[in-house]
């Protein structure tokens, strides 16, 4: 798994590949709308967190600790008018790229090919570049297919990330500890990055002051390697969280 070579376009993960498919599959399950079974998981989600980098868990435990001390039902209020209503706090991928063009029709589809490539059906009432679906793919189905899927949308999760950031969102921690399961921005990458945020998705504007992200440091949030400190437990943890991709 993930044996590339120095010279590849998206390197290979600083985690290894428990701890990937765990960080993953915590994700996906946090990203997803709250409701009570989400109340119930959150024991087994912090112990499932307590096997990862610190820079993975400790935005994960923070996001716990604001679901704990959250009512239910302000808490979907919440997801509701962060991600529903705020298009500039989008889940979808390949928003940020295409926009609401037919372009992104094209992009939808190529990413239900992933999933069929990878030899599962995707079968759900959700579109399939959702960030939650994706994640649940990679840590339940293909971690490699995911992997090239989020890296070529980097983009999005950036602006994601950033537009959370300025909102104040609890769930910012979320997509901080998603980024930090992915490879630094560098060079040509970084660029790429920056210039689709100042540039915003094609024909809509997301309301994202759009000159201050040109070349924004915050583009790497990120701890050196020394802060990254690998757990020795690499249980495999069962969140009990399956978006439907089913096999074929």
């Amino acid at each position: 798994m993930f044996r590339r070579s120095r010279s590849s376009r998206h390197p290979a993960p600083r985690l290894d590949e428990q701890q990937l498919a765990t960080a993953w599959q915590v994700l996906s399950l946090l990203l997803d709308y709250p409701d009570e079974g989400l109340l119930d998981r959150v024991p087994v989600v912090r112990r499932a967190a307590g096997t990862l980098p610190a820079a993975v868990a400790d935005p994960v435990c923070r996001f716990l600790a604001f679901v704990e001390a959250t009512p239910l039902s302000a808490l979907q209020r919440e997801y509701v008018e962060t991600f529903d209503v705020t298009r500039r706090c989008c889940l979808y991928l390949t928003y940020f790229a295409h926009g609401d063009t037919r372009k992104r029709g094209l992009a939808l589809v190529q990413f239900k090919q992933a999933y069929r490539k990878a030899g599962v059906e995707f079968d759900a009432p959700e579109l399939p570049d959702h960030l939650s679906v994706v994640l649940e793919f990679g840590a339940a189905y293909d971690a490699e297919t995911a992997w090239k899927l989020l890296n070529d949308h980097r983009a999005g999760v950036e602006m994601l990330r950033i537009a959370l950031s300025d909102k104040g969102s609890a769930w910012h921690d979320l997509v901080l500890a998603l980024v930090a399961t992915l490879p630094e921005l560098k060079g040509e990458d970084e660029e790429k990055v920056a210039a689709l945020i100042a540039q915003g998705p094609p024909s809509e504007e997301v309301g994202l002051d759009l000159q201050p992200y040109a070349m924004d440091p915050r583009l790497n949030p990120r701890p050196g390697d020394d802060d990254l400190p690998h757990s020795t437990d690499h249980q495999p943890v069962d969140l009990g969280h399956t978006i439907p991709v089913g096999a074929p």
